[in-house]
């Protein structure tokens, strides 16, 4: 025997309009709260990113003891301001006064995420002096060797990243090589068992390096201190 469904009363215009009231109520509740979580932890993400860029910048710059940050516009490098966009730049000067050395971020895709670093660039030896991982997610004991791995660091104690002539790139690329097969000085010997966040490092290295060296090497007299 087919039963008839119980039929079912029509939902009122008056209870339709409340619902939608109740739900436009808490969508706005809801967007209100992100927009107010975000500026609380706005500066103190902001805060917390300007402290590991400074712990990192004297790691990467040796003999680096104070900073100054500037910013790479289309104008060239110029001193930082809060209403000026470009690429940071962070200038490390020695007991002395006299520049040690400058620091950008550099990033690419890795095996899990993308690698995040900070890179330390000498512009006297036009060579990469050190790098440090800001952030990464990959594999422990394989992809993060990239940051732990004392072989791999050495690679970072003079990377060649020299100026060509036509001051558009670099004279030689960063490129790297299997394990142990590392001849040149601008090669960067593989982690074996990590071959992709290598590959990362050195793509990222790379492709910044060919971009903003030869503004480097053009604009130090903005940097350096006056005699």
């Amino acid at each position: 025997m087919i039963q008839e469904g119980t039929a079912q009363s029509p939902v009122s215009p008056a209870l339709t309009r409340s619902m939608l009231r109740t739900l436009g109520l808490v969508a706005t509740l809801s967007g209100l709260l992100v927009v107010l979580s975000y500026r609380i932890t706005l500066p103190i993400i902001e805060e917390n990113k300007r402290l590991a860029i400074e712990r990192a910048l004297f790691k990467v710059i040796p003999g680096a003891i104070s900073r100054q940050d500037f910013m790479i516009t289309d104008r060239g490098i110029e001193l930082a301001q809060s209403d000026l966009q470009g690429t940071a730049l962070y200038a490390g000067y020695g007991q002395d006064g006299r520049l040690k050395g400058v620091a950008l971020e550099a990033a690419a895709a890795g095996y899990q995420d993308v690698i995040r670093i900070l890179y330390g660039y000498d512009p006297y030896c036009q060579c990469i002096r050190g790098i440090e991982v800001l952030k990464m997610a990959e594999t422990p004991g394989i992809g993060d060797k990239i940051a732990k791995d004392p072989v791999f660091q050495e690679n970072f104690t003079a990377l060649e990243a020299r100026a060509n002539a036509t001051g558009d790139g670099l004279e030689r690329a960063i490129v790297l090589v299997k394990q142990g097969e590392k001849s040149e000085a601008w090669q960067i010997d593989a982690i074996s068992g990590a071959t992709i966040s290598s590959k990362a490092i050195a793509r990222m290295l790379n492709d910044s390096a060919q971009r903003y060296v030869p503004l480097i090497q053009n604009n130090l007299a903005v940097m350096e201190p006056a005699s």
